[in-house]
């Protein structure tokens, strides 16, 4: 199998949903997934039926939890901790799938430079699926994708007041 770049982006909901979908896709056909959510670290209802999948699915997360003001060094230290173990994951062979989750965002935020991004992507193996995911996309990491994705919000409940609900947004 030729592996492809596929890139989730934009202000709407759903990016790391269609990332989990594909995930889903790819473990009913046997394949393997390594998730990586950074900036992420609260727990969220997909990954349990996920994680059922046993040794095929790989969750890991590298963040501290979402970011309000400028990146502490432990949000820096952990982005750049998870980048590592994601490169060795995809390098290992050993998954199929390589889902940097919020990747885009912590680039965006300066814990991880988009040089370093290039830089996975250029090393990834040509049978590796990777999937980066996050609101500003870089215009490089647009460029080196072979699928970019836009999700735009037209309306969305939590303007009006609606919080996260277990089951739906988490």
């Amino acid at each position: 199998m030729s592996g492809r770049i596929h890139v989730y982006t934009g202000d709407g909901k759903g990016k790391t949903t269609a990332a989990v979908g594909l995930s889903v896709r790819a473990l009913g056909a046997g394949l393997r997934v390594f998730f990586a959510q950074f900036i992420k670290a609260a727990e969220s209802s997909e990954f349990a039926a996920l994680e059922a999948f046993g040794g095929r699915f790989c969750l890991r997360r590298f963040g501290m939890g979402f970011i309000r003001s400028a990146p502490s060094q432990a949000d820096i230290d952990a982005a750049r901790a998870g980048l590592t173990e994601t490169r060795d994951a995809m390098l290992s062979h050993s998954y199929d799938i390589v889902v940097l989750d919020e990747i885009n965002v912590a680039v965006s935020l300066g814990l991880i430079s988009s040089g370093a991004i290039a830089g996975l992507i250029k090393d990834r193996p040509e049978d590796i699926e990777l999937v980066l995911t996050g609101r500003g996309a870089s215009e490089e990491i647009i460029a080196a994708a072979d699928l970019v994705t836009e999700l735009k919000e037209i309306k969305h409940y939590y303007r009006n007041g609606t919080k996260a609900r277990k089951g739906i947004e988490y």
